[in-house]
């Protein structure tokens, strides 16, 4: 995990001064730079763009895809809609759970996995379905969740 940089963040912040509508684009680059949006930049935020921090958060915490905890390498996403949810989805995500040791949208001691529970990937007939970062993997069952694990192991190791 990158350390933050309160001047690294200033400047991000300078780049959007004086433009409006600029808060969803500016967290988003924050978090690009971090993988999350570190609490010491809504501060920092607030102070240079005269934002109310509750602002700020009230973005943050209505959008999914900001994060106020630092996130795994890989990020695992197990589909919980009605085709995969009856086809072992539940089962699978309970698994994954259990064999990393976190609970649904926690992350590893070791950084490596973050786990989340999805209402719906849109791929019904491919179910039940993994996806990790951008990998899917349909017609999932346990053991194969079980290498799944192990391959992005070895490569977060390498």
């Amino acid at each position: 995990m990158k350390t933050v940089d309160l001047c690294d963040v200033k400047k991000i912040v300078q780049r959007y001064r004086d433009k409006k509508g600029v808060l969803i684009p500016l967290l988003q680059e924050i978090q690009s730079e971090y993988g999350f949006v570190p609490e010491e930049s809504v501060n920092v935020i607030s102070k240079e763009l005269g934002i109310f921090p509750v602002e700020i958060y009230g973005i943050l915490t209505f959008y999914a895809q900001f994060y106020l905890v630092p996130r795994g390498k890989y990020t695992i996403r197990v589909c919980q809609g009605t085709a995969c949810y009856i086809m072992g989805g539940k089962e699978i995500l309970d698994h994954i759970s259990n064999k990393l040791g976190v609970e649904v949208d926690g992350t590893t001691n070791d950084g490596l996995f973050s786990l989340e529970r999805v209402a719906c990937l849109g791929c019904c007939g491919m179910g039940p379905v993994v996806v990790v970062g951008e990998d899917f993997h349909g017609r999932c069952t346990i053991q194969e969740g079980e290498k799944i694990l192990e391959e992005y192991r070895v490569k977060g190791t390498e």
